[in-house]
């Protein structure tokens, strides 16, 4: 059995225009207890992304007023995705090569869902544990 990427994703993800300042989508973080807002168009396709790491650098190190930045000023454009039926495996070289704790995963050129970092390994334990245990009831003798 080979876990893939739809079977991980977390479907629950903030989504917010790039016009929203940056206080008003904290707040929307902290409330969904996200670390992450997915940047959308006006035709919902992804733009960008804003991270926590976004408001450390760009805002706090700054001495910026989060009122007045708006998430498109702070957003990283180059996303990251990967195919719904990508298995766990690429997904993870995905994420350690580009060195990313978030990947989005696209179903039919659209977000179905977030993989996070956290998921990945929480998923990724649960998968060994299993399969060892298979491995583990083939290699007893059957008496």
């Amino acid at each position: 059995m080979v876990l893939v990427a739809k079977d991980i994703v977390e479907k629950d993800f903030l989504s917010l225009p790039k016009t929203t300042n940056a206080l008003e989508a904290a707040r929307e973080m902290k409330a969904k207890s996200h670390g992450y807002v997915i940047i959308a168009s006006m035709g919902g396709s992804p733009e960008g992304i804003v991270t926590e790491w976004d408001y450390l650098a760009k805002i706090v190190a700054e001495r910026k007023d989060p009122e007045k930045i708006h998430l498109a000023e702070i957003m990283s454009r180059d996303l990251v995705s990967v195919d719904a039926n990508d298995g766990i495996d690429q997904v993870a070289q995905v994420m350690a090569q580009k060195g990313i704790r978030r990947v989005l995963v696209i179903k039919d050129s659209k977000v179905l869902g977030v993989i996070t970092a956290k998921t990945m390994l929480s998923r990724l334990k649960e998968y060994v544990d299993r399969v060892s245990s298979q491995i583990a009831r083939l290699q007893s003798p059957m008496f």
